[in-house]
């Protein structure tokens, strides 16, 4: 196969991956419709002599696993778990605590393409600068037994739905994959937006098929290629697809879904074609770009513009100066409930220079001093009061152009392998920081933060 690694890889960072700066964007258009959320439904509580409060705020969809891709119409969608207590809500039907959000909104949002509306699984917003927001409701209910908790979601009628599965599900499937499956769904999602005209099925049935297919290469192009024929020859027997956390649940619920899928086989087996060229031995640079152009339908990879044209294509034109970097940071809210408690817990750093001799990073902290590169850092609890039979959990977070350049950004959450200690090493400049987590019974029960500025 012609090798255009460097080309795709350059691609698929450059107009493929949506930029940090954007996705930050996103979420604080999440944060601000769910103080409006708030607003509102504190203006609906006085009016109507209730007192409804939300207990909890999910991330949910491509935001969440870090699957967004760029689109030059600006049309996003944020989707967001709304968590209500059963204590608090009583035992209002779905569609009545539905009928409740979309009142609050209605509010105080404004600027509005169409209002908020209550669909059969979401509370929907559609703005007129193109980005909708999806809520979808769920109650919790305490287990008796472990002050765990089980979730229902508010559909046609409240049925048991766990608002952080398929995170957790994906968070795993990433563990195996690597991040060769975000490379797969992105570029798969690119695919399947490349074309106005087409109606193909959404980010999370693509994310289950390219899961189930992806292809181990170690060239980007070489992963893809291969990933997208498996999932062509899975189509050709068998157009179902279930939810990866419920197999007997299907991900087809009404037959636009099926169409969706059959669009999906009969555009792959159409574009796959035009990918033949790569394999002829006597294939020509221009030739497999001409291919790729093809298949994705983008400027990049047009042959035929000259430079200034091709600039005007592309959706974002930061090729010259953006780093090859994944930016998949994990928030522990979208893994495991938050619950206040007296819980506490405080960590601090034992920060080693290349001589030996060593200092405590709160006591550097507090001389506003700075960890100097190529130091040893071993972080610890330092005070802790939680009850026994607890999981620790942490979390590195770089920051920084040599982060990016390196590719180190980090920020997924994961289990040390010393438990209730990490070791790092201060490579590289940054205004860095480190968290800590306590979970039990699959609750977060407390948290502790520590910057880890390095000059």
């Amino acid at each position: 196969m012609y090798d255009l690694e460097k080309e795709m890889k350059k691609f698929y960072y450059n107009e493929v991956v949506l930029p940090k700066e954007e996705t930050s964007k996103l979420r604080e258009k999440k944060k601000l419709n769910i103080d409006r959320l708030k607003d509102g439904l504190k203006e609906y509580n006085e009016e109507n002599k209730t007192d409804y409060k939300i207990a909890e705020t999910i991330e949910q969809g491509s935001v969440a696993m870090s699957t967004v891709i760029q689109n030059d119409k600006n049309d996003y969608d944020i989707d967001i778990a709304i968590v209500f207590d059963e204590t608090n809500i009583g035992d209002i039907g779905a569609i009545a605590i539905k009928n409740v959000v979309v009142d609050s909104l209605k509010r105080k949002c404004t600027n509005f393409k169409n209002e908020p509306v209550a669909k059969t699984n979401c509370v929907r917003i559609e703005y007129s600068d193109n980005y909708h927001i999806d809520f979808a409701i769920y109650k919790r209910i305490k287990n008796e037994y472990d002050d765990s908790y089980k979730y229902e979601h508010a559909g046609s009628e409240w049925r048991p739905r766990d608002p952080r599965a398929i995170n957790n599900w994906f968070k795993e499937e990433i563990g195996i994959n690597g991040e060769k499956l975000r490379q797969a769904i992105r570029l798969s999602k690119t695919f399947c937006k490349s074309r106005d005209s087409w109606n193909m099925p959404g980010g999370l049935i693509q994310t289950v098929l390219c899961d189930e297919k992806i292809q181990d290469y170690s060239r980007i192009d070489e992963m893809f290629y291969y990933t997208i024929c498996a999932i062509r020859n899975r189509l050709m027997y068998n157009k179902e697809v279930y939810n990866p956390t419920d197999s007997s649940q299907s991900l087809l619920l009404v037959q636009e879904d099926r169409d969706k899928l059959e669009n999906l086989y009969n555009r792959l087996n159409t574009y796959i074609s035009k990918l033949n060229i790569l394999f002829n031995s006597d294939c020509t640079e221009k030739q497999a770009k001409d291919a790729w152009y093809d298949f994705f339908n983008h400027g990049y990879w047009n042959t035929n513009l000259n430079e200034s044209a091709r600039s005007l294509a592309i959706t974002y034109n930061y090729s010259k100066n953006l780093y090859e970097y994944d930016d998949t940071e994990e928030f522990i809210e979208n893994i495991y409930p938050a619950q206040v408690t007296t819980c506490f817990v405080e960590i601090d750093c034992k920060v080693t220079n290349k001589n030996g001799q060593f200092k405590y990073l709160s006591d550097i902290l507090n001389k506003h001093e700075k960890v100097e590169i190529g130091c040893s850092l071993d972080f610890f609890i330092k005070n802790i009061n939680a009850p026994n039979a607890y999981e620790v959990l942490w979390k590195v977070k770089n920051d920084g152009s040599l982060a990016e350049q390196y590719n180190c950004i980090r920020g997924q959450i994961f289990k040390s392998k010393e438990n209730v200690k990490n070791h790092e090493t201060s490579n590289f400049a940054g205004n860095h920081y480190v968290e800590c987590y306590i979970i039990k019974n699959k609750i977060c029960i407390a948290k502790a933060h520590i910057n880890v500025p390095i000059k």
